[in-house]
This record gives C-alpha cells, sequence and structure tokens, in this order.
C-alpha cells in the first residue's frame, strides 16, 4: 500500500526535526558544568522539564480537537525553538531553568496531532506500515543526531541546543508549507460513549504503570549515559556515538523481526526475552569503563528495547473500546512524562552518591523482575481479551517492528 503524501511529508519532517533532537540527553551536563549546578540543582531542573510534559502532551490533544492538527505541530515546533534557544544564551542558572520547564510544556505539543494526522489519512488496515515508516524516520534521524551530538558537543553544550532549535524550525517550515491546512471538520468524528473514561479502565491503568517502569529505564538511559560516561573519565559527548551504534543495530534488526519465529513469538514471551536482553545490556554498562567495551551491551538493550516498545502500543489499541482509542493512547503515553520526571532525580542521586556502576547493576535488576511481572499481567490481560487474542498477536507483531 502507497502510502498517502500527507503521510510522507509529515514523516519526512520529523526525521529533519529528529536530527537535532539531542540535546535533551545533555541538559543536567550543561546545567552543572556551564551553569555550575550541583548534580541534585540539575537533576531537579531536569525533572521539571518531565513534570511539564505531562500537560504538554494532554495539551497537545486538545489543542489538536480544537484548533486543528497542523496549528498544534506547528506551536508546539516553534514552541521548543524558542524554549530551546533560550537555554542555549541564559546568563545564569534561573534563566536556563525557567527555558527548560518551558520546553517541556512544548515538548509533547506535537505528539497527538501527529499520530492523530496519520490516523485520519490512513485507512486501519495500512496504519501499522505508516507507523512503522514514521519509527524508521525518527530511528535514521537519531542516528545523526547521535553523531551531530558527538561533533558539537565537543565544543560547546549550548551549541547542541542551538542545532535541536534549528532542526524543530525546519520541521515546522516543511509542515507549514507542504501539509494541506486544518480543516473545520478536522475533528474527531468517532466519540465514546457519554461519561466514559479511559482513567477507570484498570487493564490500561495497569499497562500504563508497567510501561512507566520501561519508560523510566529508558530515560535513565537517556540522561544518565553523558554523566555516566563523565564519571567514568571519558567524554559526556561521546553518548552521542553510543545512541548512534543503538540505533544502527535497531536499523539492522528490523528485517530479522519479519523472520516467522520471531514474527510469531507470542506477547508474554516477546517482553521477556526484551527484558532480559536489556538487562544484559545494562549489567555490561556496570562493568565496561571504556567505549569499545559499551558496544556490545549498546546492542544487547537496544535489541531488547525493539521487542518492547511497540508491541507494548499494540496492547493498549487492543485494550480501547470503538472511538476511545486516541484518548488511551494519551493516557498511556503519560507514562513517558513519569519517567522523564523521575529519571534526572533518580540518576543523578545514584551516581553522585554510588557510582555509575551502582545505577546500571539496579537497572538491571528491574528489567530482571519486568521479565517476569510484566508477561504476568499480559497473561491476564489477554485472557480478559479472549476474542480479540489473534488481532493482538498479530497487531503487536506489526507495532513491534515499527
Amino acid at each position: 500500500m502507497r502510502l498517502p503524501r500527507r503521510v510522507r511529508l509529515l514523516v519526512a519532517a520529523r526525521a529533519v526535526n529528529q536530527l537535532g533532537a539531542f540535546s535533551l540527553a545533555f541538559l543536567t551536563v550543561l546545567l552543572s558544568r556551564g551553569f555550575g549546578a550541583s548534580l541534585a540543582v540539575a537533576g531537579a531542573v531536569s525533572a521539571g522539564f518531565g513534570l511539564a510534559t505531562i500537560p504538554s502532551r494532554l495539551l497537545g490533544g486538545r489543542l489538536a480537537d480544537r484548533i486543528g492538527r497542523r496549528r498544534t505541530i506547528l506551536i508546539g515546533l516553534v514552541g521548543c525553538a524558542v524554549a530551546q534557544l533560550g537555554i542555549a544564551s541564559a546568563p545564569d542558572l534561573v534563566v536556563a531553568a525557567v527555558c527548560a520547564v518551558l520546553l517541556g510544556l512544548a515538548f509533547e505539543l506535537y505528539e497527538p496531532p501527529s499520530q492523530a494526522m496519520i490516523a485520519d489519512a490512513v485507512p486501519a488496515g495500512g496504519r501499522a506500515s505508516a507507523y512503522g515508516l514514521l519509527s524508521t524516520a525518527i530511528a535514521v534521524g537519531n542516528m545523526g543526531a547521535g553523531l551531530v551530538a558527538d561533533v558539537v558537543g565537543r565544543t560547546n553544550l549550548r551549541w547542541l541546543f542551538v542545532v535541536d532549535a534549528a532542526s524543530c524550525l525546519a520541521c515546522a517550515l516543511i509542515i507549514r508549507l507542504a501539509l494541506p491546512a486544518d480543516q473545520p471538520a478536522a475533528a474527531t468524528s468517532t466519540t465514546a460513549e457519554p461519561g466514559f473514561k479511559p482513567w477507570r479502565d484498570k487493564a490500561l491503568l495497569a499497562m500504563t504503570a508497567a510501561d512507566t517502569v520501561f519508560a523510566l529505564v529508558y530515560m535513565l538511559m537517556l540522561v544518565s549515559l553523558p554523566l555516566s560516561l563523565g564519571a567514568d573519565g571519558m567524554n559526556p559527548a561521546s553518548a552521542g556515538l553510543i545512541m548512534t551504534v543503538s540505533t544502527l543495530a535497531l536499523v539492522a534488526a528490523r528485517p530479522a523481526m519479519r523472520l516467522p519465529r520471531l514474527a510469531e513469538l507470542p506477547t508474554p514471551a516477546a517482553f521477556a526475552a526484551g527484558y532480559l536482553l536489556m538487562a544484559a545490556g545494562l549489567s555490561g554498562y556496570a562493568v565496561a569503563h571504556t567505549l569499545p567495551a559499551m558496544l556490545a551491551p549498546t546492542v544487547a538493550w537496544s535489541l531488547g528495547n525493539l521487542l518492547l516498545m511497540g508491541r507494548a502500543f499494540a496492547v493498549v489499541t487492543e485494550l480501547a473500546p470503538p472511538g476511545a482509542t486516541a484518548r488511551y493512547l494519551a493516557v498511556h503515553g503519560l507514562s513517558w512524562g513519569f519517567g522523564t520526571v523521575a529519571a534526572p532525580v533518580v540518576g543523578t542521586w545514584l551516581i553522585g552518591a554510588c557510582g555509575p556502576g551502582t545505577l546500571w547493576t539496579a537497572m538491571a535488576a528491574v528489567c530482571l523482575v519486568m521479565s517476569v511481572a510484566q508477561p504476568a499481567l499480559l497473561r491476564v490481560l489477554l485472557s480478559r481479551q479472549a476474542p480479540k487474542s489473534k488481532s493482538l498477536a498479530s497487531s503487536a507483531v506489526s507495532s513491534g517492528l515499527l
């Protein structure tokens, strides 16, 4: 199936945006090294950013229905660019902290309308391919972002935020010029029954809680890796190279995921394998003290990530009743806001108090627990979704390959 032109353009624009999207990983480093903040203060500011992303996602969904998809995306991208330039040019810690919170308020605005725009343009049977294209483009953009971070970050970390701001503005320009204007009828046409609230669905809340743990682990890797490298005597900017290796592993492994043995892997088994691979990678980080020694662990946790993220999306989609998919995904997406809030605080505290080895070991232990706990949760959910089990398996496989 050939995807609509607007979807391909949106995907291209998001790929451009991702080319600069590596500044967040260096926020705590910039605050501590560039503005003299302690690790605790830098972690608190980064947590403020994460806290602000929670209402940002909810506001993005509301604005998408009120003023249109394209307008909301543009507001979010321009808002991010302005906040990032504010961080880059901040004269002191207070201004940088305020701009970091403003960045959080704009950071998630464009996610709900981007996902909704794809759903609006693509029939249900083709959405897995559309989201797969989006995910692949973002992965390639991330690879470029890692290289940019490694080169630019070696001179002055402030320039990372300038590059990120430029990528946001470039993405906004593509969307403004290439995508059609919002129509009054762009508001959602399908709604669930009156009074229905996703917050009352215990299955959704259980999945959101479980995936908050995954989000916390992932965000800990993102925000703690530069600090961990610095603590081990390496250049924090080398985190860009490590994340580039991660992206290469993801892109290279995607074709293998179509093999029958992997494609037919039951959802609980996939989650168990994914968390075990992540635990292996994080354990490797705990004992690695050079960049070459970190490559194999990076590949391991990246393959685990490939098995986990898309399948969670598929499970949540199947849990949603007709007309409530967007709201279910919005609630589930808050797991990343919670993880983003907690990660800087936990990461800076553990590194400061116990060292990087303790941080990676603790994260590996959490993944081992989740390799048992989440499959058990999924078996319960799947047993309650008996009529949908086959479609869940197939859609989970499709989303897992995104």
